[in-house]
Order: structure tokens, then C-alpha cells, then sequence
């Protein structure tokens, strides 16, 4: 089963990243592997959770709207972002909201 990101007292910022793949890996898994390891290196970066079954959805979690702004720009991620629109994605849309309140056990 797939971690729930462990995230700290709201308020923080969420980045809902919703998405229909095209057919074939072509290097899809490798890459967001990657991202994932880079993305827990930049600063500002809380937790990440992702599911996928026909709609992914993946939902990263920052400190800071600077940090999700400097992620957005971070190189390698501007090249995963590049091989995202041109193979591995037929439609996304990306989402920015500030959690306010969280629950849960």
C-alpha cells in the first residue's frame, strides 16, 4: 500500500497534478522515479503521494510557494515536464491550493 505523506501543522501548499497517460512506457517509470528522489532534495519539499488507475493523480506537498516555484523551474524537472508533453501525456492539469486544515488517523 502506498504511503501517506507525513506533512507538518497547516498551512502549507498542495500541487495536485492530475493526469491521462498515452500508450507505453517510454521511459515514463524511470523518469518519475527520478523526479520523486529530486523533488525530496529541493528545499520546501514536504511529502509526495501518488495513484494510478486510468486518472493519475499525484500530489506533492511545499513549505512555501517559492519553493513550488523553484521546483516548477528546477532543470531537470523542466525537462521531465518537456518529455510530459510531447509522449507520456495526452491530457493534465496541474492545481496549486494552501491547505488550511488536515485530519485523519
Amino acid at each position: 500500500m502506498p504511503k501517506i505523506a507525513q506533512t507538518p501543522e497547516p498551512p502549507y501548499y498542495a500541487v495536485i497534478f492530475s493526469s491521462h497517460r498515452t500508450e507505453g512506457d517510454n521511459g515514463y517509470a524511470e523518469m518519475a522515479a527520478r523526479m520523486i528522489e529530486t523533488a525530496a532534495r529541493q528545499p520546501g519539499f514536504l511529502g509526495i503521494e501518488s495513484a494510478r488507475e486510468g486518472l493519475g493523480i499525484t500530489v506533492s506537498y511545499w513549505d512555501s510557494l517559492e519553493a513550488i516555484h523553484r521546483w516548477k523551474n528546477d532543470a531537470d524537472h523542466k525537462e521531465a515536464q518537456r518529455l510530459g508533453r510531447g509522449q507520456w501525456y495526452c491530457r493534465f492539469r496541474v492545481r496549486i491550493a494552501r491547505v488550511e486544515r488536515e485530519y485523519g488517523m
